[in-house]
């Protein structure tokens, strides 16, 4: 959990999953899993968030110019982020793709840290409960439902990048005019 929610794509599902498998095994505690799943996704999401806060928007604004990315638009993200990054940071935990990344512009716009921290928290709990429960509902068969959350995952995940592509676009459209 750690390393999916330091921007290295681990996929939490099958990692929460298993958790679940060993518990119904009695190797662990439902307490123990979600709790070390949650804390892998705050530490690995403070680690980004630290990124984005020591140098990405330095490194935006030098070379965001290659990727048609302006000083603008990061203040129009900014002022998005700081009206609506808590919940940005909620819902986004249990986005796919998403999850993994929203760290970054939280600590970019310099997002209020405890507060970065409590809506991280609140928003990895219910996909680290119900993924724990679905592993431990599964048991033995806990693999064989991953190759139907993946698609589902990266589907949501395609239309969101389509949506955020289109807004970039009429964002350079409307730009360039």
């Amino acid at each position: 959990m750690l390393l999916e929610s330091a921007c290295i794509p681990i996929p939490s599902e099958v990692i929460m999953l298993f958790g679940g498998f060993f518990i119904q095994k009695g190797a662990f505690h439902y307490f123990e899993v979600v709790s070390a799943g949650v804390l892998g996704n705050l530490v690995g999401s403070i680690l980004i968030y630290w990124v984005g806060a020591t140098g990405a928007r330095t490194w935006i604004e030098k070379y965001g110019k290659y990727v048609w990315i302006q000083a603008e638009h990061i203040n129009k993200a900014e002022r998005w982020f700081n009206r609506y990054g808590e919940y940005a940071v909620f819902f986004g935990r249990n986005l796919p793709i998403i999850r993994t990344f929203i760290s970054l512009p939280a600590g970019i716009v310099k997002m209020n840290f405890p507060r970065f921290v409590i809506f991280t928290f609140l928003g990895c709990l219910p996909w680290n409960l119900a993924l724990t429960y679905v592993g431990y509902k599964l048991g033995e068969n806990w693999n064989r439902v991953e190759p139907y959350i993946r698609p589902f995952s990266y589907g949501i995940a395609l239309v969101l990048v389509v949506l955020i592509g289109r807004h970039i676009y009429k964002l350079v459209r409307n730009h360039a005019q």
